[in-house]
């Protein structure tokens, strides 16, 4: 079984999804959209591959918003027609935060700014626990999708939806992948001046990350078990 990973940054890593995908027997292919040092300028050419070629595809998180083609560059049209072809082929999409967005987009829904932003460990308001639990889950984004059409709202915040299927796939708006390797990567890039401008601490933030470690862990392998037991399984 063969897993395509989209990882949109060098920080973002398939982390604790990617390691369950792994022992569930999937041999992971990661492909990296934006290098190190075009962080800051992500408007890069890149040849997204065929979908067809893969029986899971998982889009990772980024630090830019779906909707602003001009920032996020002009990949993002690539990626939506690799989405909705997967979908159309009824190849599985795990979408997450970023992805999720991307998933969205590419279904016919969208994405705008949230009211808010959430950033840190938050619980869910879940519809089946059983494939999104509650949490807490990590959080951080500043945007929120707009559902589009059939697709089921399965999990959410009073900031916005947090879990939604469609067909055979699925996307969160948190990061179920999340490690604290990756949240010091955030940190550094950035985002100890975003905790900081929302009154919170990075430091706490990475040492609750660290204290979550093994809870994040069986969470996520619950929801990538439910995910490829489940969604996947379901007709596009």
């Amino acid at each position: 079984m063969r897993a395509l990973v989209i990882q949109h940054d060098h920080v973002t890593e398939p982390g604790l999804v990617g390691a369950r995908l792994v022992e569930r027997g999937y041999d992971l292919t990661t492909v990296t959209v934006v290098p190190e040092d075009r962080h800051h300028a992500p408007d890069v050419a890149f040849d997204f591959p065929d979908p067809a070629d893969w029986d899971v595809i998982v889009a990772l998180g980024a630090p830019w918003s779906v909707y602003d083609p001009a920032a996020v560059g002009r990949w993002i049209g690539g990626e939506l027609a690799l989405l909705r072809k997967a979908h159309h082929l009824g190849i599985p999409v795990l979408g997450v935060c970023f992805g999720a967005q991307a998933l969205t987009t590419a279904l016919g829904g969208a994405v705008e700014e949230a009211p808010r932003p959430e950033i840190g460990w938050v619980e869910v308001d879940t519809d089946e626990p059983a494939l999104v639990g509650p949490g807490p889950w990590f959080q951080w984004h500043y945007d929120r999708c707009v559902l589009p059409p059939d697709a089921e709202e399965l999990a959410r915040t009073a900031v916005c939806a947090q879990a939604f299927r469609a067909g055979s796939s699925l996307g969160v708006q948190f990061h179920p992948e999340v490690t604290p390797r990756m949240v010091r990567g955030w940190l550094a890039l950035g985002g100890a001046e975003q905790c900081v401008r929302h009154g919170l601490d990075p430091e706490e933030l990475l040492a609750r990350t660290r204290a979550m470690e093994p809870t994040a862990r069986a969470n996520t392998a619950r929801l990538v078990d439910g995910f490829l037991d489940g969604t996947a399984g379901a007709p596009s």
